[in-house]
């Protein structure tokens, strides 16, 4: 006889499935708080970049950054192409956001 998947009523009755998931929800509210305190103290290198006129992206850091970012993925049994995907998009949201300084520094100016 085949098992039969947990209906939405009763998976909200399994204390395992209940762990997983509490596990899961601390996980994501510990991303969010860390992807925030990186994105401050991106926002404060692009206040930098722009008030001391250096350009908003950084090719050769941000290669070194995805290289290394993809070997700690492998370290992690984590899949590299995820993890250079997820970089990739912080980055081009870090850039977007040096880019608007660098703007609004160039309009003072």
């Amino acid at each position: 006889m085949q098992a039969r998947a947990a209906q939405p009523e009763q998976a909200g009755n399994d204390a395992v499935l209940a762990g997983f998931r509490r596990s899961i929800d601390n996980i994501d509210a510990a991303l969010v708080c860390m992807l925030a305190e990186r994105f401050r103290i991106t926002q404060a290198v692009g206040e930098y970049k722009a008030r001391v006129q250096l350009p908003p992206a950084d090719p050769d850091r941000e290669a070194r950054q995805i290289a290394r970012l993809r070997s700690l993925a492998e370290d992690a049994d984590l899949d590299p192409e995820f993890s250079e995907k997820f970089i990739r998009f912080v980055i081009e949201e870090v850039i977007r956001h040096h880019q608007r300084h660098a703007a609004a520094e160039a309009e003072a100016g």
